[in-house]
């Protein structure tokens, strides 16, 4: 029997087992793609970095901050600085009541939300107290509900339906006629400030926001509707934090003619979180409280 021949053995690089083509990266790609990688991880730090309103400011930051008319979330990061060492009784921060006050009427609502309740921290200031009247006067639903709570803090029932009122959802109402576009969905939770739909109209589009932070309870329309001006076009339910701040504000300035809106939260359904519930009846019961005595 003759032997079986080996194969004939292969060689790197010969013909028969040509080199494949190199997949080697180059040095220019490989440093484009770290910058990538970078640039991927580095930028949401960035962004974070720029709205965290814990970040410590130096006090010349601050007033810096304070007249950056043209970046609100920057006077936003003040105010919050100062409301905490407000709440911290640190008196470094009274050089900074007068631009509180001057904020009061600043063209944003949001800034005028945290000032509303930065004055809320010191109760000794009677300027805050005068302002925080004013404010109960002012468009913003929501600047209105915190002065009322900062008032609150003062021992003045003053803003008490506004406090009620941030129990009670929001309605969304077209604010000229048109055709529904863009329109969220039942569940949704959104900002103050978010968008719920837009309408287009003969004028152009109008985009229609929430006014408070909450969950988007039900819709009036559908996406391709036509719908009239000062018609219903959507509910939200206020946040779980703005009724908790309402209810603990009504435990103390609570009238009997505020149970209906209090009893809403009291229900033992999902949608209601065990915390605001036992709030709520709390509330109820020192509401009833004072109403014997």
């Amino acid at each position: 029997m003759s032997e079986t021949a080996n194969p004939p053995a292969i060689v790197e690089n010969s013909p028969a087992h040509p080199r494949r083509p190199g997949h080697d990266m180059s040095t220019r790609n490989r440093l484009l793609f770290f910058i990538a990688a970078w640039l991927i991880v580095l930028m949401p730090f960035l962004f974070w970095w720029s709205t965290w309103f814990g970040r410590q400011l130096s006090d010349t930051q601050i007033t810096e901050y304070l007249n950056d008319d043209r970046h609100p979330r920057h006077i936003q990061h003040a105010l919050v600085q100062l409301g905490e060492r407000m709440a911290r009784h640190d008196t470094s921060a009274t050089r900074w009541y007068p631009e509180l006050l001057r904020t009061a009427a600043h063209s944003v609502e949001e800034v005028r939300n945290t000032d509303a309740w930065v004055m809320g921290q010191d109760t000794s200031a009677a300027a805050f107290h005068e302002k925080l009247l004013e404010m109960l006067k002012d468009p913003s639903p929501m600047v209105r509900g915190n002065a009322a709570l900062s008032l609150v803090r003062f021992g003045d029932a003053a803003g008490r339906s506004q406090i009620v009122a941030l129990l009670k959802p929001a309605f969304i109402i077209a604010p000229a006629a048109g055709r529904v576009i863009d329109l969220d969905k039942i569940g949704t939770f959104v900002r103050q400030g978010g968008l719920i739909t837009k309408l287009q109209g003969a004028e152009g589009t109008t985009e229609m926001r929430s006014p408070i932070s909450g969950r988007i309870r039900s819709l009036s329309v559908a996406t391709g509707a036509t719908v009239a001006a000062g018609s219903e076009v959507a509910t939200i339910d206020p946040s779980s934090e703005q009724v908790w701040e309402a209810l603990r504000a009504l435990y103390l300035v609570g009238l009997l003619d505020d149970l209906p809106a209090v009893r809403i939260y009291e229900r033992n359904i999902a949608e209601i979180p065990d915390r605001l519930r036992e709030q709520a009846m709390l509330t109820e019961k020192a509401i009833q409280a004072r109403a014997v005595k």
